[in-house]
């Protein structure tokens, strides 16, 4: 049974939401190709039909990944979106959670690709961040950028340190909720 154009391209985004979400929960080297088709409900066989090696899956599902963390952040108040990402709740939802805390230094060790994307993410994320304002000045929309880079690299790293932590260990939600402080009180004064 031959499959249509549009079936083709419904197949594909399925693999790469399902590799999104595998890659996070079991990094880059933890997932095979094999697993990850059978998890998406295909053959190994059709990988290749798809895509040209795993590293073009890689980062077509990286930046899938990211498109969603920005999509979730995208005109959110720079604060509630520390709260949030700094919650219990998405240290806990690997799966689900931001690609740039769960993949981020594997993303160090990939080819050039996937780096590339990473770096498109996170300026993606620093644009849904960034308050953009028409009316600022030279001077404060660097100070804005800078601030939103700040935020996010150390969001990024308070989720990384914690999930080092075992879930049950009090030193991973101490880490969420002293940079969650930090950074808020940072940003009120701001």
């Amino acid at each position: 049974m031959k499959v249509t154009k549009a079936q083709a391209q419904a197949n594909r985004a399925h693999v790469v939401e399902t590799a999104s979400a595998l890659f996070r929960e079991r990094g880059y080297d933890g997932v095979g190709v094999s697993d990850l088709m059978a998890a998406a409900g295909f053959t190994h066989g059709g990988f290749y039909k798809q895509f040209a090696s795993k590293a073009d899956l890689m980062a077509e599902s990286a930046a899938c990944g990211i498109a969603q963390t920005a999509a979730l952040s995208a005109g959110a108040d720079l604060r509630d979106f520390v709260r949030v990402y700094l919650s219990r709740e998405h240290r806990d939802s690997r799966s689900t959670g931001c690609t740039m805390a769960a993949l981020g230094g594997d993303a160090a060790r990939q080819p050039e690709a996937v780096r590339m994307r990473f770096a498109e993410g996170i300026e993606c994320l620093l644009a849904a961040l960034n308050r953009e304002d028409s009316a600022l000045d030279e001077v404060d929309a660097r100070q804005s950028r800078e601030q939103a880079v700040d935020a996010l690299a150390h969001v990024v790293g308070a989720i990384v340190l914690s999930r080092a932590c075992p879930d049950d260990a009090p030193l991973a939600d101490e880490i969420l909720t002293v940079c969650r402080d930090k950074i808020l009180a940072s940003l009120n004064r701001s």
